[in-house]
């Protein structure tokens, strides 16, 4: 059994919570329910500072979205209950609907019609796998891992073309991942942001500061916009931007599953499906989320109850606007931040410009986190969740109100009695 696994069952018997959980009222918790771990690209180093830093700034509850290897999950399960911070496991997926595609409509991918970001929510059967899931799973690594080498060999002569030597291959960024991270190889499946990383310190390592602006700037193809000759994460932006986008001389097609596969691996992994939402994260927002009426009318035709706002990069009044309204259409919706740049940001969510999310946000952010928490606790016991195993929802329920009130209690219950908080 998983260390995860185990933590959801020693909370109790779902009678002993369910019994607390009718006594008790919901108060709201600091959360964060979207960000990644290593060895996905991260701004920490390891989970143990992930979890010190939602220890000391008091984000009790964490969740991990982390693309195509969950072993990192056993570590995070064993240093959250160290630190006292609930865990949430889920996971990130990008599929590719073809009708979309053809029709030239944007999802939540503002360069790629028909690409869609997916999440997983409330997956507890990462650790011993179906056979249908890990077939699922090495379809997408394969064609993710090719698509990478493809990339790296690509980028290695343009920027030998350029004026900088190299031997840079996949295997030399998957090494800076393990000494980065300290995790095993096998592990390990580049992301573009580990590529920019490893050419961007390879850059600093070969080309003095002095000379840096100038250097790059023949790399690039085109004045950078890093803001120093020091600035890493500016540079590794840049290198995204004019090499490795669609269009620009690095970039390889990518390959994506479908979209009913990609909703059978979240189902096989235990969980339900959720909707990463970019709303106005991009200028103008896609058609597909526009307006918030049909985002809804969308994801409820393709089985998706949640969604999920990346608050740091919408306006506040996007961000009130699209959670009420999905809240109110009979849907969960939850918060994160990502944290997938280098850029170690507070844990708790935020709004653009660092506005505080409204307190009345808060509380629907909360309760779509105590959704997962009870969805995962009642999958761990082998009962019905948030949805059942088909991806259906939960037919004990008279309706969504029903359904959401009754699993946001349990699983507030189930966090406060890990927490051991009254």
């Amino acid at each position: 059994m998983s260390q995860a696994l185990a933590n959801l069952r020693e909370i109790g018997t779902v009678g002993d919570i369910s019994g607390l959980a009718a006594k008790a009222q919901v108060r709201v918790m600091p959360n964060n329910a979207h960000l990644h771990l290593p060895p996905n690209f991260s701004a920490f180093t390891t989970v143990q500072q992930a979890m010190d830093l939602a220890d000391t700034q008091s984000c009790r509850i964490v969740g991990a979205s982390n693309y195509y290897d969950y072993n990192i999950y056993n570590d995070f399960a064993v240093t959250s209950r160290k630190k006292n911070v609930f865990p949430l496991y889920g996971l990130e997926i990008i599929c590719m609907i073809e009708d979309l595609r053809v029709a030239g409509i944007k999802i939540n991918d503002p360069g790629n019609p028909g690409k869609m970001y997916i999440c997983g929510k409330g997956i507890v059967k990462f650790s011993q796998m179906s056979p249908e899931a890990q077939r699922i799973l090495n379809v997408i690594r394969s064609g993710d891992s090719a698509r990478t080498a493809k990339m790296v060999q690509r980028l290695s002569t343009i920027l030998a073309e350029r004026g900088l030597p190299n031997t840079l291959t996949a295997d030399t960024v998957i090494d800076m991942v393990v000494r980065r991270h300290g995790v095993a190889r096998e592990t390990v499946f580049l992301q573009e942001r580990h590529v920019a990383q490893c050419i961007q310190e390879y850059i600093f390592a070969q080309v003095p500061a002095a000379e840096r602006s100038a250097k790059i700037a023949t790399l690039l193809g085109t004045a950078p916009k890093m803001k120093s000759p020091e600035d890493f994460v500016g540079l590794q932006n840049d290198l995204r931007s004019h090499l490795m986008k669609t269009g620009k001389p690095g970039y390889v097609e990518e390959t994506f599953i479908d979209f009913a596969p990609a909703m059978k691996l979240i189902a096989e992994l235990g969980g339900f499906a959720s909707y990463p939402i970019l709303a106005d994260g991009n200028n103008p927002i896609c058609p597909f989320e526009d307006p918030v009426e049909k985002l809804i009318s969308n994801l409820k035709e393709r089985g998706i109850y949640a969604g999920e706002l990346i608050t740091g990069r919408n306006n506040i009044a996007t961000v009130t606007a699209y959670a009420k309204a999905v809240r109110q259409a009979g849907l969960i919706v939850t918060a994160g931040t990502e944290h997938n740049t280098l850029d170690l940001i507070p844990m708790a969510p935020v709004c653009l410009k660092n506005e505080p999310v409204p307190a009345e946000l808060q509380a629907i952010f909360y309760e779509g986190a105590c959704v997962i928490a009870a969805h995962q606790f009642l999958v761990a016991h082998g009962q019905v969740g948030y949805v059942d195993a088909n991806g259906k929802l939960n037919a004990n329920y008279a309706n969504a109100e029903e359904r959401i009130a009754a699993l946001a209690k349990l699983g507030d219950t189930v966090i406060r009695t890990y927490l051991k908080i009254a």
